[in-house]
């Protein structure tokens, strides 16, 4: 994004502007910085409930499954006394696939829970269909779709036992699927019903001696995406209740808590994956939040683990669950399991009418911006250039035209400044034995803003074109790292536009196109050490932002730097720039009383 100074502003009021803006770029830089890190930091978690694991599902589909009529030895002596209840369990563990266009996945009777969840339209770092199971996670706390209850002993035996599904083999959705079990005192029926979307409905009850028992569906382990940092500072409880969305961050979810309803939806998600529970009845459901903390320095991909080097020590990263259930003990409640993409988020509803999962996808401090940032860049992509980096391009370029009018007017109401800058001099020359402290020097402004107003000149007129684009400067900063479409997105050298430059060519072409800014524009009357500060502070401040950022914000800035070059270049030659940069030659003339080194190059 090319950065252009008011030409016309002199001595003093040109140094203030300059820092200001500066200011209000390191301040919005670093204000992100810690907005992000209070959404999703790196910080140590918690202690938090860890639910024991269950056992390894087999990869290798068994014979059907029978009922067994054998009494549990096991059964409490309350149960003995009851009502006599058939004893429904499995006799050997199997799988079942279910899948359509947009997903498969694999559950085991064991548990009768899911251990493969594939989304077919996404590709994990290897390349292959990405799995959202964590499944380094999964060991530890448990898979998707399994029970969760608030005494430890059953969730563990429920997570353990053999179901009897009512089909096995591969299911074409649309389809439903019911696993059901019982030792003679608990009872378990767990129906799922699928079709074409990223949805799919839960019906779940569990009772022991005839009483319901508060069991709820849970996503407990993450997401299969989470192989490198970024993925897991991503993580965030999410929830929307009353028409209310909020995003927790790790550090401000303790496991095993419960939120009260009324819940419209609530789940957790990453970077670019999510799982939401919708409760068929937001009224009467809770949230039971899930947090455990999982150490991935042999695993996680930037630790040197592809190269065959683990990291040294210890990496503890945080990892977030949620399980829903309703008061009543029987738990309906439809499940997204997919993308953060916009057009698949706003196509869910919640049982509550208007409410989507839309608001899903948070866009940080200038999510406003963000989203219609990111709706213009889809519509190019989708009508313009099917490639995510020319729309990228493109988008620059027609944000450039749009701010072109007002790199005129700036630089028109430069040269009025300096045209009044004699005047100015003048006054502050009549005002310059008074000290600063001194009421006379209120006098002094007074007379400046008087002489500036009737001449046409507005102070702040070089600051517009600045202050427009840094919101949509830090919009991208916050969009573009966390829109799904653009992972794994190319662009030439580019493999990814939501991660780093690779070779960081980017960042360096940025740096030097950020210097050729300061280069090319005019700033009459700066301070020469003001003018040398900013022309190296400026460029330094860009690399560093986008080093080991975005490529995508890269790209944008990079684009909007040469797009400002040129237009600066064409603009130094007009009558408007020779008569600017005559003024200013002037001026330097009579400080200097040598001949003058002109600022701004044709």
């Amino acid at each position: 994004m090319a950065e252009f100074k008011n030409p016309g502003q002199q001595g003093g009021q040109d140094n203030k502007s300059l820092l200001v803006m500066m200011l209000v770029m390191v301040i919005v830089f670093f204000g992100l910085q810690f907005y992000n890190k209070k959404k999703n930091p790196q910080t140590q978690l918690p202690s938090a409930t860890t639910q024991s694991a269950p056992a390894a599902a087999g990869s290798t589909p068994s014979p059907a499954v029978a009922a067994s009529s054998v009494a549990t030895p096991g059964a409490t002596a309350s149960a003995a006394t009851a009502a006599a209840l058939p004893v429904v369990q499995g006799t050997a563990e199997a799988t079942t696939v279910v899948e359509n266009e947009l997903y498969r996945i694999e559950f085991t009777n064991r548990g009768a829970q899911v251990v493969n969840w594939q989304l077919k339209r996404f590709k994990d770092s290897d390349g292959k269909p990405l799995n959202l199971v964590h499944t380094q996670a999964a060991q530890v706390v448990g898979y998707p779709l399994s029970l969760y209850t608030y005494d430890a002993a059953l969730t563990d035996s429920l997570k353990k036992a053999l179901y009897v599904p009512s089909a096995s083999g591969v299911l074409a959705a649309p389809a439903s699927l019911t696993f059901t079990y019982s030792d003679g005192a608990t009872q378990v029926k767990k129906t799922f019903s699928f079709d074409e979307t990223y949805v799919l409905k839960a019906d779940v009850q569990v009772t022991r001696n005839g009483a319901p028992v508060r069991a709820l569906i849970s996503w407990p382990g993450g997401f299969g995406d989470q192989d490198n940092a970024n993925a897991y500072n991503g993580a965030q409880l999410d929830t929307m209740r009353e028409a209310k969305v909020d995003h927790i961050a790790p550090k401000k979810v303790a496991g095993g808590d419960t939120i009260n309803g009324p819940i419209d939806w609530a789940g957790v998600s990453d970077m670019y994956f999510a799982a939401i529970f919708l409760p068929d009845s937001p009224s009467t459901a809770t949230v039971a939040t899930l947090h455990s903390q999982l150490d991935v320095a042999k695993t996680i991909r930037n630790t040197g683990i592809g190269s065959g080097v683990p990291s040294k020590g210890a990496m503890m990263v945080p990892i977030l669950g949620a399980a829903l259930g309703d008061v009543s003990g029987h738990t309906i409640t439809r499940i997204y399991a997919g993308p953060k993409a916009v057009s698949v988020l706003k196509a869910v509803h919640a049982a509550t009418d208007g409410i989507t999962l839309e608001p899903l996808l948070d866009f940080g401090f200038f999510g406003f911006f963000g989203k219609y940032l990111f709706l213009s860049l889809q519509f190019i992509h989708a009508h313009i250039a099917p490639n995510w980096g020319w729309s990228i391009v493109i988008l620059t370029i027609l944000i450039n035209l749009l701010i072109l009018p007002l790199r005129v007017k700036t630089m028109q109401s430069g040269l009025k400044m300096q045209r009044i800058q004699p005047q100015m001099d003048a006054i502050k020359e009549k005002y310059k034995k008074f000290k600063v402290t001194d009421p006379k020097r209120n006098e002094m402004n007074a007379e400046i803003v008087q002489l500036q107003k009737d001449n046409g000149v507005n102070m702040f007129g070089g600051c517009i074109p600045t202050l427009i684009q840094l919101p949509l400067l830090f919009a991208f900063f916050g969009m573009l790292p966390k829109v799904v479409e653009l992972r794994q997105a190319h662009w030439f050298w580019l493999p990814d536009l939501t991660a780093a430059d690779p070779y960081h060519i980017l960042p360096i072409v940025m740096v030097i196109s950020q210097f050729l800014v300061q280069f090319y524009t005019p700033s009459p009357g700066v301070d020469p050490q003001q003018q040398k500060m900013m022309a190296f502070m400026m460029p330094a401040f860009s690399g560093y932002m986008t080093w080991n950022y975005a490529s995508g914000l890269a790209l944008y800035w990079s684009v909007g730097n040469l797009i400002g070059i040129i237009q600066q270049a064409v603009m130094n030659r007009t009558s408007l720039g020779r008569e600017m940069r005559e003024i200013a030659a002037k001026r330097a003339r009579r400080k200097a009383g040598s001949p003058p080194t002109l600022q701004g190059r044709r």
